[in-house]
Order: C-alpha cells, then sequence, then structure tokens
C-alpha cells in the first residue's frame, strides 16, 4: 500500500503546534506496519536552513509555475519526505503561516494551491519521481484542495482527509478559484464554493473518500451547530464516511524516563527525578522555591479557543491560592500582553515564556504538578497526553479529544483507581476555580496524589494503536473503488 502523506508541518522539521507532532510521529508508525508511506511537506525557509543537506528528486511546471522536489527523510527514522520548492515557501523565514505581526501571510491561498497542485501531481507519478500513491491522506486546510484536484483531474486515486480543527478553514477569494484551475461546476454549494468564497476545508470535506478527526468526540461534536463552524450540516450528510482516530505520542520522545531536556529523569515507579524537576522548573522561570505550591503549567496558543481569557479573568482571585502559574504560548497581542503584565505584577507566582520552545515545554511538562487546559473546544489534543506521560494531572474541560483521554476523579474513580484528572464540565472562572481548589484538596493528600500520578503514567497513547485504526480505514477507502 503506496500513501502520499500530506502536511503543512512536521516535527522536527517543522512545527507549529499539534498537527506538526502527528505529521511527524504517524508516517513512521505506519511505516513499522509495512505501509510505503512518503510525506510530502513545504519547502519552506526555515526548515531548510535546518536541514544539513537535501537532494534534487524533480523539477515540474505547475500552471506556468517552475517547482523542485527536493528529497530527505525525517530525523531519527527511515520515513522518505519530498519537500515543494518554490520561492513562495523557501524565500520566506519565519513562520509558515503568519507573518512577524501574527497575521496569516497575504498569500496564503496562492502558496498552498501551488502546493495542492503539485501534491496532486506527486500522487499521480507525474513528477518524474517513479512514485505512484495508491492512496493520498491530506491533513487540515492546507492541503483540502488536493481531493478536488484528484478528482476534476478524473484519477481514481482514494483520499482520506484528517480535520485537525475545523475553525481553520482556509477560506479565500473566487480569484483564486480561478487560478486553480477546478472546473467551472466545482464553484457550487455542492463543490469548494462557501459563502461566495473558495474553501480549502469544504473542498476536502466533499470531495474526500473518508473524512477522520482526531478523536471520536470531536467526530460527534462537529455534527452540531455548535462545533461544526458551517459545515455541520455537510459533515452530518457524510457522518458514514466520517470517522473519529484519537492522535497518539511519539513515546520515545517524550519519556521522563529518558528525555534530554530534563534536568532529572524520572519513571512511574521512581518519582524522586519529578520533585527535582519542579525545582529546577522554579528556578529556571524565576518562581519562588516553593515545593508545597500547586504549580500550574500551561503550553499553547494564546487565542479564545484555549480558553486563555477565561483564566485571565480567574486569575486574581486563583493567585488567593497556594499556586503558582509558568506559561509558554504565543499567539494575540492582547493576552501576550496580560500575560506579560501578569508576570510583571506577580513575580515569583506567575512566569510567561513569549514565544516556543520546545525544550522548556518538555520542562514545564515535568516540572509542574497539574497541567490546565480550558479550551473552548479541543478536537485532540496532545499535551494532556504527554502529561498524563509525565505524571502531571490535566484539569481539562470535557470536550473533545480532552473529555475521550483524561478520567475525572471523582470519588468513585479514585475509588476503582481510574482517575486520570479533574475534568470541567462548565467553562467559566468559577469552573477553573473549583477546578484549581478539586486538585489543591486532592494534592494535600500525597499517597492520593501519588496514586493517580501512577495511574496517568500507566496510559498507554502511543501511536500504535491509532496507526491500525487508520490502515484499516486506508483498507477501507481502497475496497470502495
Amino acid at each position: 500500500m503506496k500513501v502520499l502523506f500530506a502536511a503543512s508541518e512536521a516535527y522536527p522539521l517543522i512545527k507549529t503546534g499539534g498537527l506538526g507532532d502527528v505529521a511527524g510521529s504517524l508516517p513512521p508508525a505506519l511505516a513499522r506496519l509495512r505501509v510505503d508511506v512518503r510525506l510530502v511537506l513545504p519547502a519552506y525557509g526555515e526548515l531548510l536552513s535546518r536541514l544539513e543537506a537535501v537532494r534534487f528528486g524533480a523539477g515540474l511546471d505547475v500552471n506556468g509555475e517552475w517547482v523542485r522536489v527536493f528529497h530527505t527523510r525525517l530525523p531519527a527514522s527511515r520515513t522518505q519526505v519530498w519537500l515543494v520548492d518554490h520561492p513562495l515557501f523557501s524565500a520566506r523565514m519565519g513562520n509558515p503561516y503568519l507573518d512577524a505581526d501574527g497575521e496569516p501571510w497575504p498569500d496564503n491561498g496562492e502558496r498552498f494551491l501551488l502546493f495542492c497542485q503539485a501534491a496532486a501531481r506527486i500522487a499521480q507519478n507525474e513528477a518524474g519521481l517513479d512514485w505512484a500513491a495508491d492512496l493520498v491522506h491530506a491533513n487540515d486546510w492546507q492541503t483540502g484542495l488536493i481531493p478536488a484536484l484528484l478528482s476534476a483531474q478524473g484519477s481514481a486515486i482514494p483520499t482520506l482527509f484528517t480535520i485537525h480543527n475545523l475553525a481553520y478553514q482556509g477560506n479565500f477569494g473566487y480569484e483564486l478559484f480561478v487560478k486553480s484551475g477546478l472546473p467551472v461546476p466545482y464553484w457550487s454549494p455542492e463543490g469548494v464554493e462557501f459563502y461566495d468564497q473558495l474553501s480549502f476545508m469544504k473542498a476536502a470535506l466533499y470531495y474526500a473518500r473518508l473524512i477522520t478527526t482526531v478523536s471520536p468526540t470531536y467526530a460527534e461534536e462537529i455534527q452540531t451547530a455548535e462545533f461544526g463552524s458551517g459545515f455541520d450540516g455537510l459533515l452530518t450528510h457524510r457522518r458514514q464516511d466520517l470517522s473519529g482516530v484519537l492522535n497518539g505520542i511519539d513515546r520515545h520522545e517524550w519519556n521522563p524516563a529518558s528525555d534530554r531536556h530534563l534536568p532529572a529523569n524520572y519513571r512511574r515507579d521512581r518519582l524522586a527525578g519529578k520533585a527535582r524537576d519542579k525545582a529546577a522548573l522554579q528556578k529556571e522561570m524565576k518562581l519562588k522555591q516553593n515545593p508545597d505550591a500547586l504549580l500550574i503549567g500551561m503550553v499553547g496558543r494564546l487565542v479564545e479557543q484555549k480558553g486563555v481569557d477565561v483564566l485571565l479573568d480567574a486569575l486574581p482571585e486563583l493567585l488567593q491560592r497556594n499556586v503558582q502559574l509558568v506559561m509558554l504560548g504565543n499567539g494575540a497581542a492582547e493576552f501576550e500582553a496580560a500575560f506579560v503584565q501578569a508576570a510583571s505584577a506577580n513575580r515569583g507566582r506567575v512566569a510567561f515564556h513569549q514565544g516556543y520552545n520546545e525544550g522548556l515545554a518538555h520542562r514545564i511538562e515535568a516540572g509542574a504538578d497539574v497541567f490546565l487546559m480550558p479550551s473552548r473546544f479541543e478536537p485532540c489534543g496532545l499535551n494532556q497526553l504527554y502529561s498524563l506521560r509525565y505524571g502531571t494531572l490535566p484539569i481539562v474541560h470535557g470536550v473533545g479529544g480532552l473529555a475521550d483521554t483524561v478520567v475525572h476523579a471523582s470519588a468513585a474513580n479514585l475509588a476503582d483507581g481510574t482517575a486520570t484528572g479533574v475534568v470541567m464540565d462548565e467553562l467559566d472562572p468559577a469552573a477553573v476555580l473549583a477546578a484549581v481548589d478539586e486538585s489543591l484538596k486532592l494534592y494535600a493528600d500525597k499517597a492520593a496524589w501519588r496514586q493517580l500520578i501512577q495511574t496517568a503514567m500507566a496510559q498507554d497513547y502511543s501511536w500504535a494503536r491509532s496507526a491500525e485504526e487508520y490502515r484499516a480505514l486506508y483498507q477501507q477507502a481502497l475496497r470502495n473503488l
């Protein structure tokens, strides 16, 4: 089975969020199941600067634009990677999607149209690479036109499209539809048109053979008006082709027993290193050396989806408790400014690192006592999975993948040994405060807390199970030819 895995980022080559982790981990897991998987990515300048060497693979004309395809491998794996090189990607450093002000690059439509066109050519063995795909697995809006392009070209290659976040849709003006070369009938509500715009997401949802999301609960949620982002009707119509496959994590990269980013390593049966990591994190982030304070960690994008505004509203009262907060992330300017101010006004209690730092993300996962994820919606979430792995108990809003992976510390679940965190049924400042209070109560009982940590660390969210599910879906798509 030959699968072209198309994505706009993949760790460790380029990463802005969870998609990068998935695209960097799932293809190697599929390869271990004897799937001939090839990863195709844009050749961003930032990505190329991190590679010692790339090998020229082919050159091709894509609607009058000369595109080169480079060949490399995903580091620490045998997974082959093709990089689509064009100045729209390689002549630009920095974030692959956003400019220095955090705004989308104004030519993102043209950039990812070109990438989709090149990927469709590669899949059909029209790029001089002597390889043809049996199936294309596309991911998120940046690859969403691939199913439509293959359909328009009469290709028999089936596509599976994974929604990592339905809220980001890739909607652009009619002029981009004209540039796409798609047939005129495709510009309709039964095609790629979405409220007078070309929607990359809509194209994938309409033309892909199968659709997946990254958790079973999110697959159900997006068929409702509350979570469907305008596509709930289409997704309900296609519910027989829609399924949720829970993301996994790279258990080698995220392993507290061997993590190279940590001052001290630890295991489920030897937890002394976790206390040392907490003290080291407090020192690194200039927090007071207080082993009794409940250290709350957060890593992620500072946007409304992640509920950071709710946390900010709760913060003044939250800091009346014996807690500390360490935040790593960037996003909306107003939220960045609010956390800068909060850290300045509460030195020793609140620490904020603006931007992203992979090593610090690992140290927060290890050094924090709890990890807060007050998301309004969460397709899957990876940080709660990292947190379970590191014995850092998640405090989550019970939506999407958070509901699928965290077991609330109710009296019954504590009694039968299944509890792994604290789950909020509602999301508002009072709910956040109540969840932290519940965590503080649990934290005060050291024996119960140790049991919670050990239960959390016993959970298995490796990619092996998810890769098996994807392979089965690939086989289903191929049987439906």
